[in-house]
């Protein structure tokens, strides 16, 4: 029984590190960009959500409908293609802070699973399946 275990844990061991990056920053990054999506699509709905539920105090709702929208469409595009991903995780993880100390603050598994992904790709990186690794490549082949 041991053996076995071993054995399989081997072979998980063996499983590409890169795919599972992959995947976290499709899964992360789709369902930020969908939110964007609807906020882009409906901008009249989006700022009376922001004025009337959301209510994130200190800050004009006009001008944070206009940031979330931003924000959820170009750092998702960039955590999908795996460009500048360290770097896009910093205000999806900012965007999730607010939404979690103002808007939602009962939807905390969803943040802390959200957060743990993004936590993970901002220490770890894109992975081999990115345009980071990609870029990162042609960087070093070039200074060599």
């Amino acid at each position: 029984m041991i053996r076995r275990f071993h054995t399989i844990r081997r072979w998980l061991d063996r499983f590409p590190l890169s795919l599972v990056q992959l995947a976290m920053r499709i899964g992360v990054g789709s369902v930020f960009f969908s939110a964007g999506l609807l906020k882009f699509h409906s901008p009249e709905l989006t700022f009376l959500l922001f004025r009337d539920e959301y209510k994130v105090p200190f800050f004009d709702p006009a001008l944070m409908a206009r940031m979330a929208t931003f924000n959820e469409l170009t750092f998702s595009t960039l955590l999908m293609l795996g460009l500048a991903t360290r770097v896009a995780t910093l205000p999806m993880l900012g965007m999730i802070a607010v939404i979690q100390t103002f808007v939602y603050p009962e939807a905390w598994i969803e943040h802390v699973v959200w957060a743990s992904i993004l936590l993970f790709l901002l220490t770890r990186g894109a992975g081999a399946l990115s345009l980071d690794f990609l870029v990162a490549r042609r960087f070093r082949s070039e200074h060599l």
